[in-house]
Formats: C-alpha cells, structure tokens, sequence
C-alpha cells in the first residue's frame, strides 16, 4: 500500500515542491492550503489558524486518502523587522500560523499517525531557529518554538511509533522571498546581498528543500528522529575566509 500524505502550505513554493517530491515516490498527497493545487494532489482548502477548519480538513483528508502516515507542516508566513517593529498584533498572527498552526494540524493527524504503521512528521523550520539574522525578530522568534517544539514532540511520540524531525532551509528560491525582493528598493543588490550569504553563493532551492523533507518522512529514515536537517548552503555550519 503506498504512503498517504497530508502538506500544509501545498500550494506553492516549498509545500508544493515536497507535495510533488512525494507523489513521485509513489505516496498518495493531500495539500492542504488557503489556495490548493489540483490534480494530481487532493487539494483542500484550509487555514491553519481555524482549529475546527483543520480538524475537519484532515479528517476529509483521511478519509479520502484511506488514512494518514505522513504529516509535512509547511505552512507558514514571514515578517520583518527588530523587536521593536512589530505590534502585538503581528506577533499574535505570525505565530498563530507558524507555531499553532503546526499544533493544530499534528493534533488532529495524532489519532491516524498512531494507526500507521510508518508515522512520520516534517516541520519547516529555518536557518533563523540557529542563526541570529538581522531584522527577523519576529519571524526567528517563531522558527526558534518550531525547532524546540519537533525536539519535544520527538520525544513525546517516538515509543508510540512516530517521528517527528524538521528542515532548516536557508533563503529559498520561493514565491514569498520574490515579494520580498520585489519590495526592496533596489532588489537585484538584495538578491545579490542575499545570495552571498550562504557559502555556497547562491539562494536554495525549493527542490532541494523538498527533497530533504521527502527523505525524513519516507522509510529509508526510519531511524531518524529528533533530529534538524539543514539545508541552507552551509550557512549554519561554515565559516569562510573572506574571497581574496
């Protein structure tokens, strides 16, 4: 029986990448997102920061997929600014979405992971969960819970069979991260500034990203749990000399 998947944030950028990186490993995929995509995935239409909304949502995903092992929990919004930028009112939403949206939909999937006999959860996460970057207070804050949250669930679910593990991809080649160039005043400088600070010398991409999150859900990571796959250029790891 092939492997049944529920993407939060399936619509486009990352989510979609890995909604697409699953199915071509044979599993069945349901995206889940305020815009979702069609065939070949079981689009559904949710917002994350409605429980009764996604409790719903993966129950319909369950049953018409006949049950779920997989969870990604991509879905999630960005911000800008220092600590002292962003109203109450934006630190509330943000983290509605990129914390308690996780929350919501590994609360609602427990029940069918916990009949699957290869349960596995994926959190994005970020390279600003490990990294200080500058004007991300908000948005680092929020990835930081992420990160401590897959440790914490890790260990709360791992002897009933299921693993949770998470990505940290760098800057990623995605839809949100072209408005936020768009928005710059000269963007090719903040695409250039952007790409110069990973090592490698260039934005990820949301292939790679994906591919990555297909790996930790799927069997051949069956050992693996607890654990934060980077996937950002080296920008977490490498210190480099500066270019002569």
């Amino acid at each position: 029986m092939s492997l049944r998947a529920i993407v939060t944030g399936g619509g486009s950028g990352i989510g979609l990448a890995a909604a697409t990186a699953l199915a071509e490993r044979g599993m069945k995929v349901a995206c889940l997102d305020v815009n979702p995509p069609g065939d070949p995935f079981i689009g559904i239409k949710v917002d994350v920061t409605d429980d009764a909304g996604v409790r719903a949502a993966v129950a319909e995903a369950a049953e018409r997929l006949g049950g779920i092992d997989i969870v990604i929990n991509n879905a999630g919004i960005g911000a800008q600014g220092t600590v002292e930028d962003n109203p109450d009112s934006e630190w509330q939403k943000v983290f509605d979405v990129n914390v308690f949206g996780m929350v919501r939909v590994t609360r609602a999937a427990l029940p069918y992971l916990r009949r699957s006999q290869h349960a596995s959860v994926v959190n994005t996460c970020s390279i600003a969960a490990t990294a200080g970057l500058p004007n991300r207070a908000l948005y680092s804050a929020t990835k930081g819970a992420v990160l401590s949250l897959t440790l914490a669930m890790a260990a709360d679910h791992v002897r009933e069979g299921i693993r949770v593990n998470c990505v940290n991809p760098g800057t990623a080649d995605t839809p949100w991260v072209g408005r936020l160039l768009d928005s710059a005043d000269d963007p090719a400088a903040e695409r250039a500034a952007l790409n110069a600070r990973q090592p490698m010398g260039r934005l990820v991409s949301a292939e790679e990203v994906a591919a990555a999150i297909a790996y930790l859900a799927g069997p051949e990571a069956g050992a693996t749990t607890g654990t934060s796959l980077a996937v950002d250029g080296g920008m977490q790891g490498l210190r480099l000399r500066p270019a002569n």
